[in-house]
């Protein structure tokens, strides 16, 4: 039982461990988060999650509102659902960009056979100018590369970096679409915009649902 219904989180959460004589550090392999965890807890930076928060309450056999008000676990709530709509928002994001493979893998170009125009893929295109097909490769592994980072980074709850990824993403896909248009490749201009519209959407969705402040610290 927690003395004095009046302390902060943080207060309940010291006593607590300290009355079962335990450190920081014992007490977050108990809960299997780290030491940092505890210790931004216990200072008044920052609630666990909704999962840590029982994980405390079944550990000091306590109830979850013995250690938070109603009010605090609403909020501890709604953050935790804005910042699970960031990361679905943000492996879509990833995912779309790993789409762009498909610019390399399908029959998108033109080449000029005889008397004759077919369709190719990007290692069949050969155009007068290498760095045509070049440059193409170029915008094609950004996209790729990009898309894997986004969602490693998602996988590893890693959010610094993340907007600038978000960004030069962005760009990347401004990019394709006016240099596809440039080598009139419309297909390719196709997919691109596509893309291009995906990731805008994805990008008002997300700000819509949790704002820019929150984004910032999801």
């Amino acid at each position: 039982m927690i003395r004095g219904d009046h302390l902060e989180f943080h207060e309940k959460l010291q006593e607590l461990r300290k009355s079962r004589n335990l450190t920081q550090e014992e007490l977050a392999e108990e809960l299997y988060v780290s030491r940092t965890a505890i210790s931004k807890w216990e200072s008044g930076r920052g609630y666990p999650s909704i999962d840590s928060l029982k994980a405390i309450a079944g550990f000091f056999s306590i109830s979850i509102d013995e250690l938070l008000s109603a009010d605090a676990l609403v909020s501890i709530a709604e953050k935790e659902n804005r910042s699970n709509i960031q990361r679905i928002c943000d492996v879509l994001f990833g995912t779309v960009d790993l789409i762009g493979i498909l610019l390399a893998l399908l029959p998108l170009y033109s080449r000029q056979m005889d008397n004759s125009v077919i369709a190719v893929n990007l290692w069949n295109f050969k155009p007068e100018n290498n760095w045509i097909s070049i440059i193409c490769w170029v915008l094609i592994v950004a996209f790729v590369l990009l898309g894997i980072v986004k969602i490693v980074l998602n996988y590893m709850r890693i959010d610094k970096g993340k907007d600038i990824i978000t960004i030069s993403s962005v760009l990347i896909s401004m990019t394709a679409v006016l240099y596809f248009s440039m080598i009139r490749e419309t297909y390719c201009v196709v997919i691109a915009f596509l893309q291009l519209m995906i990731k805008g959407g994805l990008f008002f969705y997300a700000i819509g649902k949790v704002g820019i402040k929150e984004r910032k610290d999801a």
